[in-house]
């Protein structure tokens, strides 16, 4: 009896000496300019490398390329903020986890002129913004509240948004 409790005693032992702690990546936190086009001072059209060494802690990547559905992007799932690198655009969702300068989730229609200005292009579900930086497009819920927000560093007319 004392050899097979001596022999469970050292497999268990030996067994927690294999292991080994891995730190998990952490990402800082996600802070979008709205008004500059910037997440933590990263720009829609930064590479994907570029985008990965800022925040190492994504949830998902796809190359650019012919095959990728949107050409490309690196995703954060969890946090519900996604880079659609080969297209150069941001995508902020409405459970997205961070900070923005100017609070646009659930934001009503029509209650941002006095920051972001007329449309320049408007339609039922959606405004975009003529920006310094590019674009800025708000989507819509029924209730005409902002649902999910976009930016990109091209204008309205080269602006090509995975749908």
């Amino acid at each position: 009896m004392k050899r097979l409790c001596t022999i469970a005693l050292c497999m268990s032992i030996l067994s927690t000496g294999m292991a080994q702690l891995k730190a998990k990546v952490k990402c800082p936190d996600f802070y979008v300019d709205v008004l500059n086009g910037t997440v933590n001072d990263i720009k829609p059209s930064y590479t994907p490398n570029e985008i990965k060494e800022k925040f190492p802690c994504f949830t998902g990547e796809e190359e650019e390329g012919g095959t990728a559905k949107c050409g490309g992007g690196i995703y954060f799932k969890d946090k519900d903020i996604f880079f659609y690198t080969k297209r150069d655009y941001v995508e902020v969702g409405s459970k997205f986890l961070g900070k923005t300068s100017i609070p646009l989730l659930g934001t009503k229609r029509g209650s941002l002129f006095r920051t972001l200005g007329n449309p320049k292009i408007k339609d039922d579900t959606r405004d975009a913004f003529e920006m310094q930086y590019g674009t800025l497009v708000l989507h819509y819920d029924a209730a005409g509240k902002v649902k999910f927000f976009q930016f990109s560093t091209f204008g309205t007319d080269q602006l090509n948004l995975c749908e």
